[in-house]
């Protein structure tokens, strides 16, 4: 009983790191949204944000790219806090191998789909690629 307790010690503390992650690309999102509208003479306008210079991305595809990460890590942190509470409420003692089956899925790698990481990368980064 002793390694389920620590088992789900863990998972929790996952939890709270990836949470913290979530978090940050929360407000690096709105920073930089922020930064974009300014204010006064410094307010961007469409045209600005739609403007290509050479390779580099627009300003508008960075952050749209930012708020798509920033999306798919909210959505499995959602996914992921629903199992370890659904796990916490379950009225049976779950079993060690299900335990560690559920610890495993919050270890690894958020569930998002490397293309689109990877989609958004060659954009952002296009002039070091090049």
């Amino acid at each position: 009983m002793e390694s389920l307790r620590k088992i789900l010690f863990s998972m929790n503390k996952t939890m709270e790191e990836f949470h913290g992650i979530v978090l940050s690309l929360g407000k690096i999102h709105r920073d930089g949204r922020q930064m974009v509208k300014g204010g006064g003479s410094n307010q961007l306008t469409v045209k600005q944000l739609q403007q290509r210079v050479g390779v580099k991305p627009r300003l508008a595809d960075c952050l749209d790219g930012l708020m798509l990460l920033q999306d798919m890590h909210c959505s499995e942190y959602l996914l992921k806090s629903s199992l370890v509470s659904a796990l916490s409420a379950l009225t049976f003692k779950p079993s060690a191998s299900d335990l560690g089956a559920l610890q495993q899925l919050l270890v690894d790698q958020p569930n998002i789909p490397n293309e689109e990481v990877q989609f958004i990368f060659d954009i952002i980064f296009a002039e070091e690629i090049c």
